[in-house]
């Protein structure tokens, strides 16, 4: 099977589908965060306004290859929580080969995310993954306040507020995207910094099977030199409104295209916080 095809099904978070085209799939293990030290901090006050994405929310896709499809994933906001004291999204991608692709490689991804629902930050990231006969569950924290990343054994310094492969593209819905301007997010993945330019190139309307909808192309380029070689260009399709929905993604590779396109969607709640 070609190898672009099973990351592909795998990655899970759209906007973020080139940390897992560079196969940054592997090495996490447990840590544990201080439930009350953001709390207490008084300097730890970034507010982010969050118009586009609530509780309730559910995204689901599927995963092509040209003219193929290999399988489908669904992205949600299943559950608020409080996580170190302070009001949490629980936000989950899972993705799933279907039964022709099972048949020689088998995908069951399941991905996590506690995101800052104020702040719209990462606080802890876990995987359990199921590919062919590869299997793994690996999870990591963030201390936000001191900046680091727990990472096993190791601790290891991040950059403020820093995201994971899945809370990223939430953040990103939340930010004004302009045409012809960037925005820079910093991304940990794989026990590295991978700083990520969120180009925003123009707009188009597009049909998918969810709809038709007027969409903000976006362009996410890996910044560190040598990570993200993709062998073609990744384009990232997202509502021109305050919701900034992902109902399309493409890219070229070596041979064909692959594709994820909304199928269907649910709106979640938008809170106050």
């Amino acid at each position: 099977m070609n190898k672009k095809i099973i990351i592909i099904i795998s990655a899970l978070a759209i906007l973020t589908a080139s940390v897992y085209f560079s196969g940054l799939l592997h090495g996490f293990a447990a840590a544990q965060a201080n439930p009350q030290e953001a709390e207490s901090d008084p300097s730890f006050d970034r507010f982010i306004e969050n118009v586009a994405f609530g509780l309730g929310e559910r995204l689901s896709f599927d995963i092509g290859y040209g003219f193929i499809n290999a399988g489908s994933a669904v992205m949600e906001v299943p559950e608020l929580i409080e996580f170190n004291g302070r009001p949490c999204y629980l936000v989950r991608s899972t993705a799933n080969s279907n039964k022709f692709f099972s048949s020689f490689y088998r995908v069951e991804d399941r991905v996590e995310s506690i995101l800052d629902a104020q702040g719209i930050f990462s606080w802890r990231f876990e995987k359990v993954l199921q590919e062919g006969n590869y299997h793994a569950e690996k999870s990591y924290h963030f201390d936000q306040i001191n900046h680091k990343a727990l990472y096993g054994d190791d601790t290891l310094d991040v950059a403020e507020y820093v995201q994971d492969a899945l809370s990223i593209l939430y953040f990103a819905r939340t930010q004004d995207l302009k045409i012809g301007q960037s925005i820079f997010i910093n991304n940990f993945t794989d026990g590295k910094n991978y700083p990520m330019e969120v180009k925003v190139i123009g707009k188009e309307t597009v049909r998918v099977k969810a709809g038709k909808f007027d969409c903000i192309v976006v362009e996410p380029l890996l910044m560190t030199a040598g990570i993200f070689k993709h062998e073609g260009t990744l384009k990232v399709w997202l509502t021109d409104d305050r919701l900034r929905l992902p109902v399309l993604m493409k890219s070229r590779v070596l041979v064909g295209s692959i594709s994820a396109e909304l199928t269907d969607y649910k709106l979640g709640k938008i809170l106050d916080f």
